[in-house]
């Protein structure tokens, strides 16, 4: 298998286009990488949804304990869980339809890509969005 991500226009694209994005394994301590990528998203004007299913709360806001118990439209997944759990993960967002699919950096399942991008989703794959964002947005 050889997977693919989208051009740097798509990536540009998704990051800039103000959407709700599903922070999967968003972690409630400020120290950890995906609380400040959640905060750096919110910066970059997308609305975050925290998902764990160990907190209540994070940045302020309702944390849910998978992506199937969100009660709103999900753009986008970004994905701070290990690979192996990632199958379960394209499951859940196939389920709710979102469209775009974001595993960050080391998170890599080249199966379950597949399976996203067969069920119509964009996939970005081993990539940061804010390293993506500085790259392709703050350059400019």
């Amino acid at each position: 298998m050889s997977f693919g991500n989208p051009s740097d226009d798509e990536i540009r694209e998704i990051l800039t286009r103000p959407m709700t994005v599903a922070v999967v394994g968003c972690s409630p301590d400020p120290n950890r990488d995906s609380h400040k990528i959640a905060r750096a998203l919110q910066t970059m004007g997308h609305r975050v949804i925290p998902v764990n299913p160990q907190a209540r709360e994070i940045l302020g806001l309702r944390c849910y304990g998978s992506l199937r118990h969100i009660d709103e439209r999900v753009h986008m997944v970004d994905v701070f869980r290990r690979s192996e759990v990632v199958p379960a993960i394209v499951e859940d967002t196939v389920a709710i339809a979102a469209g775009i699919l974001w595993l960050q950096l080391g998170i890599i399942h080249e199966a379950a890509a597949a399976r996203a991008c067969a069920a119509g989703i964009t996939v970005v794959m081993d990539r940061c969005p804010a390293v993506e964002y500085r790259r392709l947005v703050s350059a400019d």
